[in-house]
């Protein structure tokens, strides 16, 4: 298998963005990202997305679309929708709509940013999914940077540590989703998709005489990504590499990472049973008994839960192995000592344990 390294969620000029594709692009590249997925606001922005190369270093820039309900006061619904090729946003008000509309399409929906605090400093609303009686999305934003920042930053001070030193504000994804996507996985009896989303700006605000661009591009490509595995890297055709981008991207075989303490490239999690070995996303058959395996890129804490319950963990190990018969849903959690405190590191898709 090859390694994906990409970020998703992100707005250019087309919306509330301060970069241009290029400019996106051009900090993908010097961030070492495979691939962005660009996700303007009720806009499917056409014709952008192609390869930028520097060196031998090639990457894919794909355009989605973050649709929103823009007439509701409250929550606003916030879809991030990957694949399609029409524009979608007039069906925003009805979320079930928008989804089977989606699906139709050929698309993948997530659920932006789930939960999303309110930041009144920065006059920052409150952007929370409301509509959980939907169903059919393909998964969640388990972890978006901009909401933990406003929900890390309650206070002035805080808020502006968090914009000066940014790498100081990242903990992990909210326990809040973590327990929402827990409950969905066991509540829907559905594979549901997690991802990392940087939600990336690049706005610009002031403290003050102090004017700075809070959280640029660059550094959210180089700390918060998704890692997806592909059979194959990047072949320099676009209808090929869209098209297994987005097969990962549907089937879960992928993880959420915080790259800056240390890259994550490398992480693993499968399962062997008496039919092969599988990996995160994978369905399988519990009835002759179960061998997971975590390896990591470095020795560090790591956690293997089932059904959102530790069943086994390691404060300093480069591998977990777990043996049983037990179905259920396992996933990974893996922390990293950073910068004085332990911070939230890699986060797995499940393995579904039938």
């Amino acid at each position: 298998m090859e390694e994906l390294v990409t970020a998703l969620h992100m707005h250019t000029v087309y919306s509330d963005g301060h970069g241009t594709h290029a400019q996106l692009a051009q900090a993908g590249l010097r961030a070492g990202l495979d691939a962005l997925l660009i996700t303007d606001h009720n806009v499917l922005v056409q014709e952008m997305d192609g390869y930028v190369q520097q060196g031998r270093h090639k990457l894919l820039m794909m355009v989605g679309e973050e649709i929103h309900d823009q007439s509701l006061r409250e929550g606003r619904n916030h879809l991030l929708v990957f694949g399609h090729t029409r524009e979608l946003a007039k069906y925003a008000p009805n979320p079930q709509q928008l989804i089977d509309q989606a699906r139709s399409a050929g698309a993948l929906t997530f659920i932006a940013h789930p939960f999303d605090d309110p930041l009144p400093q920065f006059g920052e609303e409150s952007f929370d999914w409301k509509a959980w009686e939907v169903s059919g999305f393909t998964g969640i934003e388990l972890w978006n940077q901009m909401s933990e920042f406003k929900t890390r930053s309650a206070s002035l001070p805080k808020a502006a540590l968090h914009a000066l030193i940014p790498r100081f504000m990242v903990l992990g994804p909210l326990n809040r989703t973590l327990k929402l996507w827990d409950d969905l996985l066991q509540s829907r009896k559905t594979p549901i998709v997690a991802f990392a989303g940087v939600d990336a700006h690049a706005l610009e605000k002031k403290f003050g005489p102090l004017k700075l661009t809070l959280y640029p591009y660059e550094f959210h490509f180089r700390s918060l990504t998704t890692h997806l595995l592909t059979p194959a890297g990047l072949s320099g055709e676009i209808s090929q590499d869209r098209r297994m981008i987005l097969e990962a991207l549907a089937t879960g075989h992928c993880f959420s990472a915080y790259d800056l303490p240390h890259s994550a490239r490398g992480f693993r999690f499968t399962v062997n049973n008496n039919d092969g070995t599988f990996m995160m996303g994978d369905q399988v058959s519990a009835e002759s008994g179960l061998t997971f395996q975590v390896r990591l890129p470095l020795r560090t804490h790591v956690r293997l839960l089932k059904d959102g319950i530790v069943v086994k963990e390691h404060s300093d190990r480069e591998v977990l192995t777990y043996l049983t018969k037990e179905p259920g849903i396992y996933r990974v959690e893996v922390y990293i000592d950073y910068l004085g405190r332990h911070r939230g590191w890699i986060f797995s898709n499940p393995i579904y344990a039938r």
